[in-house]
């Protein structure tokens, strides 16, 4: 089992890009800040849309969004997290008004992406974090343009990126026999589509309330492997 330290340095990565992100806050000039969430929400459809055409089989993941969209909704998963955001919030005494908009798009942008689940496997069967140091710099910088417009609950979104990668990195030698290429990718494609709705999020070009769809990931898993064993 190899131990999760490229995730150490992701966490650490966006503890240190939020922090300066709060530090230069009221410093930056509104259109620079304005200009740079923009060009956050222009990677973000791009990154989007290059998992997105990762897929294998279009209509698993048409299904997959569909079936895990009416999962999530059926859970009410958005309004779960926004009520654990606001919770945070409360116990922390913090009066940011976007606290748990940052908590919840951070956590989207930094745990769904194709870099997490490969990164953190790669770490955990090779020992090999290069990935996730890659993933690092790019959650660095994210999160500092993040951080300097959703305010400190960014921060927070450290905690369940270093627990989510750092369980997958400690959990893959259980789960490489479940996780094919194909399937990897079908996940990948998945995601890309909750991306490209974070995307679109952060453009405000539609608010769409995609941690419904979060349980997509794991049905896109369920429909893959059915389909290899049995068609």
């Amino acid at each position: 089992m190899n131990l999760p330290t490229g995730t150490l340095i992701n966490t650490i990565a966006v503890i240190a890009g939020s922090t300066v992100g709060l530090l230069l806050q009221s410093r930056f000039p509104p259109k620079i800040r304005e200009i740079s969430f923009q060009g956050i929400g222009l990677c973000t459809l791009l990154i989007g849309m290059q998992m997105a055409l990762q897929v294998q089989n279009i209509l698993i993941l048409i299904f997959s969004v569909l079936l895990g969209g009416a999962l999530g909704v059926g859970l009410k998963l958005h309004d779960r997290f926004i009520q654990l955001g606001d919770t945070i919030k409360a116990k922390i005494n913090m009066g940011n008004e976007k606290f748990t908009e940052g908590l919840i798009t951070a956590f989207l942008l930094f745990c769904v992406g194709s870099l997490t689940i490969v990164g953190a496997l790669e770490e955990g069967l090779n020992n090999d974090p290069s990935l996730i140091y890659t993933k690092s710099m790019l959650d660095g910088f994210s999160s500092m343009v993040l951080a300097s417009t959703y305010g400190i609950g960014v921060l927070f979104a450290a905690l369940p990126l270093l627990v989510f990668q750092s369980s997958i990195t400690l959990s893959a030698e259980w789960l490489q026999p479940f996780l094919s290429e194909v399937v990897i990718d079908q996940m990948s494609a998945t995601g890309g589509v909750i991306i490209l709705g974070l995307g679109i999020n952060l453009l405000e070009i539609k608010s769409l309330r995609i941690t419904n769809m979060l349980p997509a990931l794991f049905i896109v898993i369920i429909l893959t492997l059915l389909t290899d064993n049995f068609f």
